[in-house]
C-alpha cells in the first residue's frame, strides 16, 4: 500500500519559495501532500517553482510578495485564502544577509537586513495567526541560523541580530499561542548550498568555508526542506519554541 503523505489536506505558506531552501520546502511540501502558495520577491521564481510542484504532481500556486511592506503580507494571505481556504503552516523562508560589522555597515544596509528577516519574520506571522487560530491550530516554522540563534560570527552584524531576534520572537509566539494549538519553531541552518550564499562569496572562499566545519561540506536545501518539514508535520506535535540545527555540527563544535 501507498504511504500516507505526511502534509495531506493542509495549506501552506512558503516565504522565500522561489529559491534556495524556500524552493526545496515548496517541492517537498507538495510531494507531501501539501497545497502551497510559492511566495517570493522574485515573481518569475515564484512561478517556476509552483510550476515544478505541479509537474511533479502536487498542487501549488504563485504569489508575489515583499515580506517587509505589510499590504503586501496581507495580499499574499488574501490570495492564499482565496485559492485554498484555509492556512495550515507558514514557513518563514525569505531572507537576505549582508556581511560587516557595526561600523561598515550602512544605515540602509541595516535597515534592509531587519526588515526582511526579523520584521518580515513577525508581519507574516501577524497576518496568518488569526486564521490558523480560528481554524483550530497551525504550525509556523521561522528561519534563523546557526549564525544568530545563539552565537555569533565576525562581519555578519546586521545578520546575526536579525537571526537573533528571530529566534527569540519564535519563542515568544510559542508560548503566547500553544494554548490555541499553534506550533511556533525555528529551523537554524548552518551554511548551505544557495544561490545566496554563492553570490556572497567566491568558489575558492565556499570551499575553504565549507571545509572549516566538522562534517567539512556545505549543507544541500533538501536536507534543510526535510526538518522544515518534520517540524510542519503532526509528527512534531509536542514540539514547540524549539531552534532546531541543521548545520553539519558546526554549533556543535567549540
Amino acid at each position: 500500500m501507498p504511504t500516507a503523505k505526511r502534509l495531506e489536506g493542509k495549506v501552506a505558506i512558503v516565504t522565500g519559495g522561489g529559491s534556495g531552501i524556500g524552493a526545496a520546502v515548496a517541492r517537498m511540501f507538495g510531494a507531501e501532500g501539501a497545497k502551497v502558495a510559492v511566495a517570493d520577491y522574485d515573481d518569475d521564481a515564484a512561478q517556476t517553482i509552483a510550476r515544478e510542484v505541479w509537474n511533479a504532481g502536487g498542487e501549488a500556486f504563485p504569489v508575489s510578495v515583499d515580506v517587509s511592506d505589510s499590504a503586501r503580507v496581507q495580499k499574499m494571505v488574501s490570495a492564499t485564502l482565496e485559492t485554498y481556504g484555509r492556512i495550515d503552516i507558514l514557513v518563514n523562508g525569505a531572507g537576505t544577509l549582508v556581511f560587516g560589522t557595526v561600523l561598515d555597515t550602512g544605515e540602509q544596509e541595516w535597515n534592509r537586513v531587519i526588515s526582511v528577516n526579523l520584521t518580515g519574520t513577525f508581519l507574516c506571522c501577524r497576518a496568518v495567526l488569526p486564521y490558523m487560530v480560528e481554524g483550530g491550530g497551525g504550525s509556523i516554522v521561522n528561519f534563523s541560523s546557526s549564525t544568530g540563534a545563539h552565537d555569533a560570527a565576525k562581519n555578519t552584524a546586521a545578520y546575526v541580530a536579525s537571526k537573533g531576534g528571530v529566534a527569540l520572537l519564535t519563542k515568544a509566539m510559542a508560548v503566547d499561542h500553544a494554548a490555541q494549538n499553534v506550533r511556533v519553531n525555528a529551523i537554524c541552518p548552518g551554511p548551505t548550498d544557495t544561490p545566496m550564499l554563492r553570490q556572497s562569496m567566491s568558489v575558492e572562499q565556499l570551499k575553504q568555508f565549507a571545509a572549516s566545519f566538522p562534517m567539512g561540506r556545505l549543507g544541500q536545501p533538501e536536507e534543510i526542506a526535510r526538518c522544515v518539514l518534520f517540524l510542519a508535520s503532526d509528527e512534531a506535535s509536542f514540539v514547540t519554541g524549539a531552534m532546531v540545527a541543521a548545520d553539519g555540527g558546526q554549533t556543535a563544535e567549540v
